[in-house]
């Protein structure tokens, strides 16, 4: 479980906890500090504590970001975008992460629990990072790979769509491709920037980041571009999908639309003639006799039998 606001400082290869408050004056190859900005002490600390340009504050408090990385002095600001185990809108579907790091030290800011933080946590405690570059780099990396089985489900979910198409199943599967499709926008609209950022960043001639660093962060850009092109044809392919489903829908409309035709020309001439012989007046010709209503009966019987053994000719049924 996520926590508001902490603090680690590695030195020689091992990383400590360290309270907040020692984060500034703390020491070592790598000091980072996560806050949340829902937590009213974060831009306070920003500020007054860690002493941070305005510019930079707003970029790490603010309420709408998207992926982007800006050269900052020696350092940079960089903003990811990740999956959170909090509940998102279709439309928003990644939480942000916000990071300016310079050399020897990393503030990382959030607004929603960002799950890749938990995989990160656990790297620095295991020894794993040790600058600000490894940092990033793993964060980015992390977010990639949890993201790249989501995208994937996505595309499994429109297979399966697809392997169902059939007329009877036309509205279940217009709210399955909607949401697949919604889904690969909103995702989409996230990963294409975030591809950019991270090759921003890895263009940039920090000295805090080494080879090591610019390749991963170069592996984890080519991920998200790969993803951004899978969520393209996702979307394409919703497109596409839902299109067949409207033609389904039309046809199956069009042959209901038939079938009430046919049914409505069968008793057309039916309902004209026992409509006639229904008439309550005098003058209808063998009214009186005891056989004209099996007459009548047989004449519809006969028409009847005529005209779907006209439709049938004319494959009206088929």
């Amino acid at each position: 479980m996520q926590q508001s606001r902490f603090a680690y400082c590695v030195a020689d290869g091992k990383a400590a906890r360290i309270d907040i408050g020692q984060a500034i004056a703390a020491t070592g190859d790598l000091v980072w500090v996560h806050l949340t900005s829902n937590n009213e002490d974060a831009q306070a600390w920003l500020t007054d504590t860690a002493k941070a340009p305005d510019y930079i504050v707003d970029a790490l408090t603010t309420s709408e970001s998207r992926p982007r990385c800006d050269a900052v002095g020696d350092g940079a600001f960089l903003n990811l975008r990740g999956r959170s185990n909090e509940a998102m809108t279709t439309s928003d579907p990644l939480a942000s992460l916000r990071i300016w790091a310079v050399a020897g030290r990393v503030i990382s800011v959030t607004r929603r629990a960002v799950t890749a933080i938990d995989d990160v946590v656990k790297l620095i405690e295991g020894g794993h990072i040790r600058d600000p570059g490894d940092l990033i780099a793993e964060f980015a990396v992390a977010i990639t790979e949890e993201l790249d089985p989501e995208v994937a489900d996505l595309g499994d979910r429109l297979d399966d769509c697809e392997a169902d198409l059939d007329a009877d199943k036309v509205f279940e599967l217009r709210r399955g491709v909607t949401k697949v499709r919604v889904a690969a926008i909103g995702y989409r609209r996230f990963l294409q920037p975030q591809r950019a950022a991270l090759e921003k960043l890895a263009a940039l001639p920090c000295d805090w980041l080494h080879d090591d660093d610019r390749l991963h962060l170069g592996s984890a850009a080519d991920r998200a571009a790969r993803m951004a092109e899978e969520l393209e044809a996702i979307r394409e392919r919703s497109a596409l999908m839902h299109e067949s489903l409207t033609d389904l829908r039309a046809e199956q409309i069009d042959s209901r639309a038939l079938l009430i035709s046919i049914v409505a020309l069968i008793f057309l001439p039916l309902t004209f003639l026992t409509g006639l012989y229904g008439m309550n007046v005098e003058g209808l010709p063998y009214a009186k006799e005891p056989w004209a209503f099996d007459a009548i009966g047989g004449i519809c019987i006969a028409i009847t039998i005529g005209i779907i053994g006209y439709f049938s000719a004319k494959r009206w049924f088929g």
